[in-house]
């Protein structure tokens, strides 16, 4: 190979994901065919319970609903992961998917779509949802070198954008053909949840093919059960908590409640400390995001724009393609700045492009140019902070913690999404774009801007550095 061709396939990263084992790629592929669901039902979501007769502000509760679900389920499922088996939960999460796809696609009882959406697998926003993401990066963190983390994290966050991006313009694709043929858009859209259900299943397959490998190291154990260290036993074996020396008889067998607590893992103070200011960083961020989250700039482009679904499809493809190209450009960056600058300085343009998409008035001639244009220059930027973003976070807590960790910063952040959600949509029942998107991109800015001032003195912690 001429050296600029290695030299291109190392800055970009495809050296380290053509290194890379065959569960790393079986994760990246898992990735794919799942924002493709994501993608492909985003799309036709917000328009199929419109369909249906249901009010904008009974959706926003809809979706908001949903994603509260979605925090409880992954929030529980990613904590006893590690313990019960990543390839088990990875396998029950594809299986819920599968499942809440087939009751969309045969129902039209508010309260039934609300229950599969709350117990199942729906994107309303098609962004990542259930335990999927944070078992993943998990895994993918313990396959990679630290060294090789961004580079995997920023393909396996491609993959993730390729996929919502063919699954929009799919799915804009099949609704306009369908419109066109039988004139009944509802039963297009059900087409597009029996999609979403097959997909469900080819997810499966591939969680079938994951290896041993993927499964988190066994802890190390003591001589006798008694010897193990927890919450009432030092470090050392010999002493408890206190500092006294540990009973050294038998210990009784463990109650029930203390073998369910046994299953979520302990969190250090010093991963704590750096996770509380996470937590609340994150959470301004997602709550900008399901302010703006692409099912409602999809109802936005449809409503005020009057874009035709394969257009709409079409515009999703191009900004997903922006986003997939300029997600590899983040790696020389954060080469050269660190994971924490580049979060900050490649996110913070896509704010203020998102906070200008509803300005240009659909009544004048260059309106809805101008506001796709927006909405393709926020794209340019808008992922270029998420595989700095899972380095940044990976290296910043214990092995053993990863799981669970991710697990509670993506709970919470679709905790807060989901706020975001339903207060969008009493903005848009009014058509309080303006305040809505433009809203959403302020919070967006700042919380870059709180994220730089709160972590650019830190120092590094472990494996890996925060600069």
């Amino acid at each position: 190979m001429p050296a600029w061709s290695s030299r291109l396939a190392a800055e970009s990263g495809l050296t380290t994901v053509l290194q890379s084992g065959r569960d790393a790629k079986l994760l990246c592929a898992q990735r794919f065919v799942r924002l493709f669901a994501y993608g492909a039902s985003f799309l036709v979501l917000v328009p199929f319970l419109a369909s249906l007769g249901i009010p904008d502000a009974r959706i926003g509760l809809f979706m908001t609903l949903t994603l509260l679900g979605d925090v409880i389920i992954s929030l529980i499922l990613t904590a006893i992961t590690d313990r019960i088996g990543r390839r088990r939960i990875l396998a029950a999460g594809t299986l819920l998917m599968a499942g809440s796809g087939i009751v969309f696609a045969l129902s039209d009882n508010f309260w039934v779509l609300l229950f599969a959406s709350i117990v199942g697998v729906i994107s309303p926003s098609g962004n990542e949802i259930g335990p999927f993401r944070a078992v993943e990066e998990s895994i993918l963190a313990q396959l990679t070198p630290t060294a090789q983390r961004s580079d995997m994290f920023a393909w396996y966050t491609l993959f993730g954008t390729a996929g919502t991006a063919l699954g929009s313009v799919a799915s804009g694709g099949i609704v306009q053909v369908l419109q066109d043929k039988t004139g009944e858009t509802n039963k297009a859209y059900r087409i597009i949840f029996f999609m979403y259900a097959a997909i469900g299943v080819v997810k499966f397959l591939l969680t079938l093919g994951l290896t041993s490998t993927v499964e988190a190291s066994p802890a190390r154990s003591a001589p006798t059960p008694s010897a193990e260290p927890n919450e009432t036993t030092g470090l050392l074996g010999g002493e408890d908590a206190t500092g006294e020396t540990a009973d050294p008889t038998p210990a009784k067998k463990p109650s029930f409640i203390h073998r369910i607590r046994d299953l979520f893992p302990h969190i250090s103070h010093e991963s704590r400390g750096i996770l509380f200011r996470l937590i609340l960083l994150f959470a301004l961020d997602s709550f900008a995001s399901g302010m703006a989250a692409p099912s409602w700039i999809t109802y936005f482009f449809i409503t005020v724009h009057s874009l035709a679904p394969a257009i709409l499809g079409t515009l999703f493809l191009v900004t997903n393609i922006l986003a997939s190209v300029s997600n590899l450009l983040a790696l020389p960056l954060a080469r050269r700045l660190g994971p924490l600058k580049t979060m900050a300085f490649t996110h913070l343009p896509s704010a203020l492009f998102l906070a200008m998409v509803p300005v240009p008035p659909a009544s004048e001639k260059l309106g809805t140019p101008l506001a796709m244009a927006f909405l393709a220059l926020r794209a340019c930027t808008q992922s270029m902070d998420q595989a700095p973003r899972q380095a940044f976070l990976s290296a910043a807590v214990l092995p053993a913690e990863r799981t669970a960790v991710m697990g509670v910063v993506n709970t919470v952040k679709t905790l807060m999404q989901a706020g975001g959600v339903g207060f969008s949509g009493i903005l848009a029942g009014r058509h309080e774009w303006i305040l809505l998107l433009g809203g959403a991109g302020t919070l967006k800015a700042s919380y870059d801007l709180l994220l730089l001032w709160s972590f650019s003195h830190l120092r590094p912690r472990q494996e890996g550095g925060f600069a």
